[in-house]
């Protein structure tokens, strides 16, 4: 989920595009590896607007990450 917070529609298409990309790249092939089926939804917040892909990318990996790690010591 993108809100607009005031941004344009190119704004925020580009906003999701950029989470989509990074979310079937590599945020979800690293739940399928660690065998978490998960529903996941990402609601983007003001300040990913200003954000550039690398640090998009680095907080999703890092959430990924987090999670992983939790599902693979509780099973």
């Amino acid at each position: 989920m993108v809100p607009r917070h005031k941004h344009s529609a190119v704004e925020r298409n580009r906003l999701k595009r950029r989470l989509r990309e990074i979310l079937r790249q590599s945020v979800l092939p690293r739940l399928d590896a660690a065998g978490l089926a998960l529903d996941v939804v990402v609601r983007a917040r003001r300040e990913a607007y200003g954000a550039d892909f690398a640090e998009l990318e680095r907080q999703l990996i890092g959430w990924a990450e987090k999670r992983c790690s939790r599902g693979s010591s509780s099973a």
